[in-house]
């Protein structure tokens, strides 16, 4: 039966992938063009893997069968051979590419007459390629790292330009105590297969630099390994300049306008403010060793206060005082002291445009 091992060209052309483990296991790592149509469920898994430690791998396999027979399999079939035609150049794995994406293999394959191909190796041998590409030793770019005050605009920036990576799109978080979405992070491998599936395009596209924002090691909970992460850090600075005020009113439409419109489309208006309000306020309970008493209750009251104008009148304007004072006293002085620190690797700063400009002539030179 047809086996792939070019898992380079995988990644690169996102081929779609059926993973046939058990839900259990696809939820603890999955690849980025994956589904789960699963040759047992859960329960199934378990009763086979009880067999298997009590009876060994002939029993096991048989109530495999048994329990994946007669209609069950007729189902799993036909959902194969769905997905199959319509995605003539997907792939289909297990954990080791054993007896789960071989039997799935030859059903598929007698059902339709032709064979899907599996990954060779399977999930532990994909993944294995992919964490090779998170090691410092095998990246082949120079990062530099895009820096700014927070509400400079940073990602802004970065959504322009072919040769970056956004690491806070990967971890679905802005790295901060407000940085949080709605929707969960990835859980960790899922984050690690992110940026390798990133990391890997990137090189493939054969740029000299990779632009980045600075974010450490830790993303909310997704976690970058210190070589690595100390690798990406390692370039020259570009800092986007922008005003407080300017800053103050991109984070009261982000922060505020905009994640209470998703709070409410799911929880209706008022229940949704009332959670929306509550993530602030749990934010701000974060930092409040940080922030010190006296500014955090200030902050506390400027911001309910800005609550009450709100649900008064139905502005927004008011919020943006305990934003531009969070700014102002709690994330400014900490990223000045970044820059102060890191002052001889900055080599240019500039507004938006400016920074585009730069970056856009440093590709063009590159390329020359």
């Amino acid at each position: 039966m047809k086996t792939i091992s070019d898992y380079h060209r995988i990644v690169i052309d996102a081929l779609p992938l059926m993973d046939v483990r058990a839900p259990i296991e696809y939820e603890k790592g999955k690849f980025e063009s994956a589904i789960n149509q699963p040759i047992m469920t859960d329960e199934e898994r378990h009763l086979v893997g009880v067999c298997f430690k009590n009876k060994g791998n002939e029993s096991a396999t048989e109530l495999g069968h048994k329990l994946v027979s007669g209609d069950v399999k007729n189902q799993r079939i036909n959902g194969w051979a769905k997905w199959a035609k319509a995605n003539p150049t997907g792939l289909i794995y297990c954990y080791r590419g054993g007896q789960r994406s071989q039997i799935a293999q030859q059903w598929i394959s007698e059902a339709l007459g032709y064979e899907i191909p599996r990954i060779e190796g399977g999930f532990k041998a994909f993944r294995n390629y992919l964490l090779k590409y998170l090691e410092p030793e095998h990246q082949t770019y120079t990062p530099i790292i895009l820096g700014g005050y927070t509400g400079a605009g940073k990602t802004t920036v970065l959504k322009q330009l072919p040769n970056a990576i956004d690491l806070e799109a990967m971890a679905n978080h802005r790295g901060s105590a407000f940085g949080g979405f709605m929707t969960p992070q990835p859980c960790q491998i899922d984050f690690e297969h992110a940026l390798a599936y990133g990391l890997i395009r990137h090189m493939h596209e054969g740029h000299a630099h990779m632009i980045l924002e600075n974010e450490g090691s830790r993303i909310g909970r997704s976690v970058i390994s210190k070589p690595l992460a100390e690798f990406l850090n390692s370039g020259n600075m570009v800092i986007v300049e922008k005003s407080l005020e300017e800053r103050a009113k991109a984070i009261t439409l982000e922060y505020v306008n905009e994640a209470q419109e998703k709070h409410q489309a799911i929880y209706g208006v008022e229940l949704g403010f009332e959670l929306w309000k509550k993530t602030i306020e749990t934010a701000l309970d974060r930092i409040v060793k940080r922030l010190g008493l006296e500014r955090y209750q200030n902050i506390l009251a400027i911001f309910e206060d800005a609550c009450s104008e709100q649900l008064r009148t139905g502005g927004f304007t008011a919020h943006e005082a305990w934003v531009e004072l969070l700014l102002s006293q709690y994330y400014d002085p900490m990223y000045a002291y970044q820059l102060d620190r890191d002052q001889e690797r900055i080599v240019f700063s500039g507004n938006h445009l400016e920074v585009l400009d730069y970056f856009n002539q440093l590709n063009f030179e590159t390329r020359m």
